[in-house]
């Protein structure tokens, strides 16, 4: 343990090797990479323990260690460190969907899953308790249901937990943009006999802006307790708290309009990258409070018994301004809010898992059973202006972008508050409000066919009860309630050409969405049926050198049938059919490597290739506008002195690197023109210093070093953060 202790604090060395003991190759690997180590194995994707080489459906892990490296305090921050995940939209605070939105094999998603079960956070998701954050890649409808997935993927935080000895850490973080952080990490036993434990991590970060207006300021609290009566039984409670008060960053929309004709790409509006276009005091306060039960006990050497229930609740109130082009004039731009008001969704989940591990003569079965049910209750209420900027007629008007002197900070909070109270009384509110109840039975089982050839099946039956609230608030309609049932099955194989080294895999996974009412051509309210998708994908996997060189490298094919299509005629622009199909496949390639003695790397390459193959003719054949970059590559490398005189430094550098991003695609309808903007390809890299001792550690980073001005978005364009450094300090005890 001795060497354990450089590159690791003592809090994480007493966590990470208690649960990795089981594997005498892992343990003896985390000894020599230190705190560079990625473990792949999981016991969340398919809700049971299995090494990642017997696995056959695709996931990434990043290890709370990368980002001690990196600097990293935040989960969206770590997400540049998974292959084929690219940022979409950063988090902003707003009850029920405030959350970062990230890009999956074509297909938008977020972060829903805490330890396997609900656990969303509309804010910033503080990194202070992960212990590291998964990746499930491809439609996982079958163990984690409609609601808190996507086709793309699934994304679970994995949690520090307690542990029996007194320990913990404080550090203290500064840099440009007006940035500091203090953040504690405290464990210790609560009686002697150490069956009762408790932790408490928390962290308060201030972060400014590279534009003229913007901040963020950030409070998490995450306790946890963890009682261990017997052998056999285990409880643990846990809570997390996460405050925001921000300016939400500034985001640009692209609506349809002659504009497209006149540019197509953002570097054409010429916009001034440090300029927020936005005044002071549009502020929004957004908080996301989760609870977490658990009790797992042994029911026999066999047989274990995991009852899990979680809440989530969101809340949000303040503004939430928006820049936007239309018309004729891509020199002009509009400007908007949509606020909330005392804004909230709140979740309940429980699951029950029973998974048994035995042999039926020379078989090995490997079974969950489960059972899951998810209340969702939707209570958001957005408020707009319907533009800050009034003509004569009071409809909305454009702004000059380059016009010299214009005062844009005239689009402020007292501004925007003066209009809502003019409104007061008139007002047209966006409601959603709605129950949702989801009840669940699923049954997989890993069959080991012989010592190199196992095969997973599983089956899923949900039962969906949708209870829609009001759908106008002009006429006060109410939808009606409507029920439904659908099956997700899945299927996996792994042949194991070298036992523990090589494997080759395929699997068919399924998921599928419970979709709203939609209006039909013929004016009518229809509730539409679940939209599903199916996924073909193949590959191979290595584990070599004793798990110091692992790899992944596979193709997918992904089919979403029954999507719902724009089909608007002249009586109702709104009108949809319910027969679109889209087509994502691609490639993805993951490097985990410790190459040399202290000398690690990360490195993955993704394409991906989205279109509509079946939709009204505006986008038919062409790339989804929320599908991201084609192209994404992601790579880190680090190095640390383990002897000698420099034992304990470290050093790393790292990038991403993203094609263009088609954020409008379409064919115009009334004039038959191309309209396609774009936003440019980019590389952003960045590098960090570390010194590791046992009592502190000190470590600094540089994002973006080379300065990139880069733009993500979904259907959106949002610009990104300007060189930044930080510096940090960590007592350890």
């Amino acid at each position: 343990m001795k060497n354990v202790l450089i590159g690791v604090s003592v809090l994480g060395s007493m966590f990470t090797f208690a649960q990795e003991k089981d594997s005498a190759n892992v343990k003896k690997i985390d000894e020599v990479i230190m705190n560079t180590y990625i473990k792949k194995d999981s016991d969340y994707s398919n809700k049971m323990s299995l090494k990642a080489i017997e696995n056959p459906q695709v996931y990434s892990s990043i290890d709370k260690a990368i980002l001690e490296n990196q600097v990293i305090y935040t989960v969206d921050a770590a997400f540049r460190n998974i292959p084929g995940l690219q940022t979409m939209w950063t988090a902003n605070g707003r009850a029920g969907d405030g959350g970062a939105y990230v890009n999956l094999r074509g297909f938008v998603s977020s972060n829903s899953l805490r330890n396997g079960v609900l656990g969303s956070i509309t804010g910033t998701i503080d990194a202070i308790n992960l212990e590291k954050v998964e990746v499930l890649k491809g439609p996982s409808g079958t163990l984690f249901g409609s609601l808190l997935t996507s086709y793309g993927g699934v994304i679970n935080r994995v949690t520090k937990k307690p542990f029996d000895t007194f320990g913990g850490n404080i550090s203290l973080s500064g840099g440009n943009y007006d940035t500091y952080r203090a953040s504690v990490d405290i464990n210790t036993p609560l009686t002697k006999d150490k069956k009762l434990l408790f932790r408490l991590n928390s962290a308060y970060t201030n972060e400014g802006t590279f534009q003229t207006e913007g901040y963020r300021r950030n409070l998490a609290i995450a306790p946890s307790l963890s009682y261990n009566p017997t052998d056999r039984l285990n409880i643990n409670f846990e809570m997390e708290l996460f405050n925001m008060k921000s300016m939400s960053d500034q985001t640009f929309f692209f609506y349809s309009g002659k504009y497209l004709q006149k540019v197509n790409n953002i570097k054409d509006l010429n916009l001034d990258y440090k300029n927020s276009y936005l005044g002071k005091d549009l502020n929004n306060t957004g908080r996301s409070i989760n609870f977490f039960g658990q009790v797992n006990y042994k029911i026999s050497n066999t047989i274990k018994s995991s009852t899990n229930i979680s809440t989530s609740s969101s809340y949000s109130d303040g503004f939430m301004p928006y820049l936007y082009f239309m018309g004729d004039d891509p020199t002009k731009m509009y400007r908007s809010d949509q606020s909330t008001r005392d804004s909230r969704k709140k979740a309940i989940n429980f699951q029950q898992n029973f998974n048994g591990d035995f042999r039926i003569g020379n078989l090995r079965n490997r079974v969950v059973l489960g059972f899951d049910y998810l209340r969702i209750n939707n209570d958001q209420n957005f408020f707009d202006v319907n533009g800050f900027d009034k003509g004569p007629d009071g409809s909305s008007i454009p702004v000059p972008l380059h016009q010299p002197g214009f005062d844009f900070t005239n689009f402020n909070g007292t501004a925007l508050q003066a209009q809502y109270d003019a409104m007061a009384g008139n007002e047209t509110p966006y409601l959603i409000k709605s129950i949702q109840n989801n009840y669940a039975v699923y049954l997989s089982n890993v069959l080991n066919v012989t010592d190199n050839l196992s095969v997973l099946m599983a089956l899923r039956v949900d039962r969906f009860s949708n209870k829609p609230g009001i759908v106008d608030p002009k006429t006060l309609e109410t939808a009606k309630a409507f029920n439904q049932t659908f099956f997700s099955p899945k299927l996996g194989i792994v042949y194991e050409v070298i036992k523990d080294k090589v494997s080759l895999f395929g699997n068919y996974q399924n998921s599928f969405k419970n979709l709203d009412y939609y209006t039909n051509t013929e004016g009518q309210m229809t509730t539409a049926v679940p939209e599903q998708a199916n996924q073909m994908e193949g590959g191979i996997k290595t584990s070599l050198f004793n798990g110091k060189i692992s790899s992944t490298l596979s193709y997918y094919n992904i089919k979403v049938k029954d999507a719902l299509r724009s089909t608007p005629n002249p009586k109702y622009n709104n009108a949809q059919t319910q027969d679109g199909t889209i087509v994502s496949k691609g490639v993805e390639l993951e490097i985990n490597a410790y190459l040399v003695k202290g000398f690690t790397a990360i490195a993955g390459f993704t394409y991906n290739d989205s279109s509509y193959t079946k939709a009204d003719k505006s986008v038919l054949n062409r790339r989804p506008n929320t599908s991201g970059s084609p192209y994404l590559v992601n790579l880190y490398a680090s190095y640390q002195f383990l002897d000698g005189n420099l034992k304990g430094l470290g050093f790393g550098v790292g990038g991403n690197y993203a094609s263009s991003n088609k954020i409008v695609n379409m064919l115009d309808p009334d004039t038959g023109t191309n309209n396609v903007f774009t936003l440019p390809s980019y590389i952003v890299l960045n590098a960090n210093a570390f010194y590791d001792a046992k009592k502190f550690r000190i470590g600094i980073k540089v994002d973006n070093f080379t300065n990139q001005h880069y733009w993500i978005g979904y259907t959106t364009a949002n610009p990104q953060r300007l060189i930044n450094a930080l510096g940090s300090v960590t007592y350890k005890f």
